[in-house]
């Protein structure tokens, strides 16, 4: 009884050993896992490579006025302090593609009617001409209410209509998204991004730094036009205090030369600090995961050559908008094959006129992984 058994289990097992083997025979090949003791080759990092950097030039003169007299003789670059040869030179007439940012979160609500009435100067002053334009709006999250389009109405149609949105202010992830955007435009098209916003983020995902160094390596110029906070506020809290008039009578003028509104600080309206700017937004690019606590804005228009403009009233609103088509239509745009390299860090560029009295404005560089 015990023999029997034992040749029963015997069998059994052999079954068993030979439903394994059919098995395996029939498993599809995969790969097969190395040895604990051997280690997988590491991966590859992914490098950048740059072929073609296009930087525009704001030249003013010793007056403040744009500088529209120069040739591609006045002008010298150089990167990481060597000379590069200028392939393309151009004055206002590049073709151009432009990210319009705007805030419409809760929070500036009370700007927005301003904002919207700026729809008309985007079709006039900054759609004429080989333009294409999008509009992108932020609160929590961005969104596009207006894909690229060369239609200046179609333009202005979007902004006027400006929704209200929730109470964030995902500035960060709404820069990124237009970076993204312009990186699928053609490369001879100069890339810009402009964008009417408080200086404030809440709850992006991305880094700043990282928004810098993707527009760097994209050829983006980042424009701004600084929405005040302090205004928006106290625009809601006069609609929200009752008046202390009788209805129908109006307050009486105050002095001549007094204000009637409270004053904004000089930090809130010029984007605070006497930092330099321009070192601040290399380190900021340098370092892509740290944080800065001055103007974000600023920040990002002095890393990628553009300007910020602070408004707190709404006719500045118009005439910062205004001042800012202006001069991309009165832009110079150098472009070159960089020499030297594409080794990882910060690459410095530097543009020189051969006039005396003029004031240069142009990205300071870009970083390479």
């Amino acid at each position: 009884m015990i023999l029997t058994r034992q040749i029963v289990n015997f069998g059994a097992a052999l079954a068993l050993v030979a439903a394994a083997a059919a098995a395996r025979a029939q498993a599809p090949p995969g790969p097969i896992p190395p040895p604990a003791h051997i280690q997988e080759p590491p991966k590859s990092a992914v490098r950048v490579n740059v072929d073609w950097v296009s930087t525009p030039v704001t030249v003013r003169n010793s007056k403040g006025e744009l500088e529209l007299s120069l040739a591609q003789k006045d002008f010298r670059v150089f990167e990481d302090g060597v000379e590069q040869k200028i392939e393309h030179f151009d004055l206002g007439g590049d073709p151009l593609s432009v990210v319009i940012i705007v805030e419409n979160s809760s929070r500036v609500a009370p700007l927005l009617p301003a904002v919207r009435s700026t729809g008309i100067l985007f079709s006039q002053d900054v759609m004429p001409g080989d333009v294409r334009a999008a509009l992108l709006t932020y609160d929590d999250t961005p969104e596009l209410r207006q894909p690229f389009t060369a239609s200046g109405d179609a333009m202005e149609r979007a902004i006027n209509h400006l929704p209200t949105g929730l109470s964030g202010a995902a500035l960060f992830d709404a820069l990124s998204r237009g970076v993204d955007m312009l990186s699928r435009q053609p490369k001879e098209r100069r890339r810009v991004i402009l964008a009417m916003a408080e200086p404030v983020d809440t709850g992006s995902e991305t880094k700043l730094g990282e928004v810098l160094r993707a527009a760097q390596l994209q050829n983006v110029t980042i424009y701004s036009v600084g929405l005040s906070t302090t205004a928006a506020e106290l625009r809601a809290e006069a609609r929200q205090r009752p008046s202390p008039y009788p209805p129908g009578i109006s307050p009486m003028p105050g002095p001549p030369g007094i204000a009637q509104s409270p004053e904004i600080t000089q930090a809130e309206a010029t984007g605070g600090g006497g930092a330099d700017l321009g070192a601040l937004a290399v380190w900021i690019v340098q370092h892509v995961t740290a944080t800065v606590k001055d103007n974000y804005l600023k920040v990002a228009t002095a890393a990628t050559g553009g300007e910020h403009v602070p408004a707190f009233k709404d006719h500045t609103i118009e005439k910062a908008v205004s001042q800012i088509a202006g001069e991309l239509h009165a832009q110079y745009t150098l472009g070159y094959h960089p020499v030297g390299g594409n080794e990882r860090g910060f690459h410095n560029i530097i543009v020189n006129v051969d006039r005396p009295g003029m004031k240069v404005r142009a990205r300071p560089g870009y970083y390479l992984e």
